[in-house]
C-alpha cells in the first residue's frame, strides 16, 4: 500500500495517521525556530496557541516532540461505557482559550460535563462553603463555573486541531531527549535514534523533571508532600440523588481532601489525597470495597473514618473484603444513630436507587455502586516552582510552560488551568515579537512572558499550599477558627464571586481587567487571607474577641485586592 503524501509521526504508513512535512534525513542538526519538548496538554496547547498566529504559520518553522505515541491519542476512540480516571476540570477561562484557538470545537462534548455549583466542607466541623454560577454571575448570563472532561478527550481535541492548522508545526513522537547542547547560541536537541533539532527558542513542556529546565541552569525550589492522590472511576444510579450531577464536592479530611467530579449523569471520578500508606491499600484494594469507603468518606464523622483508617492500615488490602467493610461501615453508622432514611447513612448499597432520597442528600455526592475495573491509581503530590520562566546567560533562547514551571496540588484543581494560561500568554508574546520583527528567542522578547505569569502562578500556588497545611491542623482552636471564617465566607457573595472569578470561573470578557492582572491580585488576595488566619491560628490569637476584627480586616483586604 502507497501512501498518498507523507505521514506526521512516521514513514510507515498508518490508518487514520496525521499528513504532514517529513522529518530531515539530513546528518547535520534540523534547523527549526521553535522547538517544545513536551507532548502533554500545555505543550499541545502552546504548539496550537502559536500555530493558530497568522504571522507564525508564515514564518515559523515549528516541531513538538514527545516520547509517547501520538498517534494513539489521535485515534483514541471512546468506549460509551468506560471513562479513564484521569480527568481535568477546564475552567471557562481557559475555555475560552481553547475555543479562540480552535480546539474546543474537536473536544467530544457527550463526554464533557458541566459544573454548575460546588460544595466544600470541613471533614472535622462540618463547617460547608457553597459556590455556584450564580455567585459568579446574579444576572445569569453563566451557566457554570467549569467543564471536567477526560484528559484524553481533550489530547484527541489538541491533536486533531493540529492536523488541521496549515502551517509549520511538525510533530514527532516515540523519541526521548538523549541530550541537549548548544551549537553557537542556539539550543541542540538531541534525539534517541540519531535525529537532532537546532533551534532558535527551546521551549519545556516537559514535566516536573524537565531536561529543558536543566540545560537552561533554572533552579527550583519546593518539595514532595506526604501524600499521595488515588483515583478512580465511580458509577452510581442517577436516581438515588436529587441533583443531575453536575456539583462537584470536597471534603477536607485531616489526612488530606477528597473530591467528587461528575462525569456524566451516572459516573463521576474521586481523586482522594492522603497518606502514602493509605493511598497504597486504596489503590489496591478491591473496587467494591473503594466504593463503600468513598460513600463512607462523605458521609461518617471524623473519628469513625480515622478508625476505618486503623483497619485498612492494620489488616492491608488483601485482609479487608466488601463484606467486612461493609459490616465495619454499618457499626459505626449505628454507633452515631444514622438510620436508613439518613442522608448520611451508606452502608445498604442494595437499596440504591429505590425510593425518594432522603432529606438533605443534594448535601452529599451521589451514592457510589461500583468503582470501574482498572480505574484505580494513584500519583504522589508535590510543590514546585521554577526560579524563572526563562533562560538567560548559558541557559539563553528558552522558556517554560506547565509542570515544567510549576506544579500544585491538585485540591484546587488549578493545574491544568495554570499551564494553559501559560501557553497562551507565551504565543502572545511570540505573536508580539513576530508583529515588531524581534528576534523570538531572545531574552528581551521572552521577558515579558516571565512577568505576566510568575506572580499569578506563585500567588496560586502559595494559597493552594496553605489550605493545605490549614485543613491538616486538628487541634480545637484551629479547626473552630478556620471553621467561623469558613462561614462567614459563606455569606459574602461579592467576594466569593471575587474568588471565584480569578480562579478562572469568569473568562476575560467578564473581567474589568485583564485575566493575568486580576487573577494576581485576587490570587494574592486570597494568599493573605489564609496565611493571616493560619498565622492567627498558630501564634494562638484568634480567641472569640478578636475573631469579628480579623474576619472583618481580612474581608476588607480581598476586596480591595480584588476590586475590578
Amino acid at each position: 500500500m502507497l501512501c498518498a503524501r507523507p505521514l506526521l509521526f512516521r514513514s510507515a504508513c498508518l490508518s487514520k495517521s496525521i499528513p504532514s512535512r517529513p522529518f530531515s534525513k539530513d546528518s547535520a542538526a534540523a534547523s527549526y525556530d521553535v522547538v517544545i519538548v513536551g507532548g502533554g496538554l500545555s505543550g499541545l496547547a502552546l504548539a496550537a496557541a502559536i500555530g493558530s498566529l497568522p504571522l507564525a504559520r508564515e514564518l515559523l518553522n515549528i516541531a513538538l516532540v514527545d516520547a509517547s505515541d501520538l498517534t494513539r491519542k489521535y485515534n483514541w476512540n471512546s468506549d460509551p461505557h468506560t471513562y479513564s480516571s484521569s480527568v481535568c476540570s477546564i475552567t471557562n477561562a481557559s475555555r475560552e482559550f481553547l475555543d479562540s484557538i480552535g480546539v474546543w470545537q474537536h473536544v467530544e462534548q457527550s463526554r464533557t460535563s458541566p459544573i454548575e455549583s460546588m460544595q466544600v466542607w470541613d471533614g472535622i466541623s462540618n463547617s460547608r462553603i457553597c459556590f455556584s454560577n450564580s455567585d459568579i454571575d446574579p444576572g445569569g448570563s453563566i451557566f457554570e463555573m467549569a467543564r471536567l472532561t477526560e484528559n484524553l478527550n481533550l489530547h484527541r481535541a489538541l491533536l486533531h486541531r493540529l492536523d488541521e492548522i496549515p502551517g509549520r508545526v511538525e510533530l514527532i513522537d516515540q523519541v526521548k531527549v538523549e541530550s541537549i547542547t548548544r551549537s553557537g547560541t542556539w539550543p541542540v536537541v538531541n534525539l534517541s535514534g540519531g535525529r537532532s533539532l537546532q533551534t532558535r527558542l527551546l521551549i519545556g513542556a516537559d514535566g516536573f523533571k524537565s531536561p529543558v529546565r536543566s540545560f537552561a541552569q533554572i533552579g527550583s525550589s519546593g518539595w514532595a508532600y506526604p501524600s499521595h492522590a488515588v483515583v478512580g472511576t465511580l458509577h452510581h444510579p442517577s436516581s438515588n440523588h436529587p441533583q443531575h450531577n453536575t456539583t462537584a464536592y470536597q471534603r477536607f479530611l485531616p489526612t488530606g481532601p477528597i473530591a467528587f467530579l461528575p462525569l456524566t449523569k451516572e459516573v463521576s471520578t474521586v481523586v482522594w489525597s492522603t497518606s502514602v500508606q493509605l493511598a497504597s491499600i486504596l489503590r489496591s484494594v478491591h473496587p467494591d470495597v473503594l466504593a463503600h469507603l468513598i460513600n463512607a468518606a462523605f458521609r461518617l464523622p471524623e473519628v469513625s473514618i480515622r478508625y476505618l483508617h486503623s483497619i485498612l492500615l492494620e489488616r492491608g488490602a488483601d485482609g479487608i473484603t466488601p463484606e467486612s467493610i461493609t459490616e465495619e461501615i454499618k457499626f459505626r453508622e449505628n454507633a452515631h444513630g444514622i438510620g436508613p432514611h439518613s442522608a448520611l447513612y451508606s452502608s445498604d448499597v442494595v437499596s440504591l436507587g429505590v425510593g425518594i432520597p432522603p432529606i438533605g442528600s443534594e448535601a452529599y455526592p451521589p451514592l457510589v455502586h461500583s468503582v470501574q475495573a482498572g480505574s484505580q491509581a494513584s500519583f504522589p503530590l508535590k510543590l514546585s516552582h521554577a526560579d524563572s520562566y526563562v533562560g538567560e546567560g548559558v541557559g539563553e533562547r528558552t522558556a517554560l510552560v506547565g509542570d515544567a514551571a510549576h506544579t500544585v496540588h491538585p485540591l484546587a484543581g488549578q493545574g491544568l488551568n495554570m499551564g494553559l494560561e501559560d501557553a497562551r500568554v507565551l504565543a502572545q508574546t511570540i505573536g508580539e515579537a513576530l508583529s515588531l520583527g524581534g528576534d523570538i528567542g531572545s531574552y528581551i522578547s521572552l521577558i515579558p512572558y516571565h512577568t505576566a505569569r510568575y506572580a499569578p502562578n506563585h500567588a496560586i500556588i502559595s494559597v493552594i499550599d496553605k489550605l493545605h497545611k490549614l485543613y491538616s491542623l486538628t487541634s480545637p482552636p484551629a479547626v473552630w477558627a478556620r471553621s467561623v471564617g469558613l462561614e462567614v465566607l459563606n455569606e459574602l457573595g461579592p467576594i466569593k464571586s471575587a474568588l471565584m472569578g480569578v480562579a478562572g470561573s469568569k473568562t476575560k470578557q467578564d473581567m474589568a481587567e485583564p485575566l493575568q492582572h486580576y487573577g494576581a491580585a485576587g490570587w494574592h488576595a486570597a494568599a493573605t487571607v489564609v496565611e493571616s488566619l493560619s498565622g492567627g491560628i498558630r501564634t494562638g490569637k484568634v480567641v472569640a474577641g478578636s475573631l469579628g476584627g480579623l474576619v472583618s480586616s481580612l474581608v476588607q483586604n480581598a476586596a480591595k485586592n480584588t476590586r475590578g
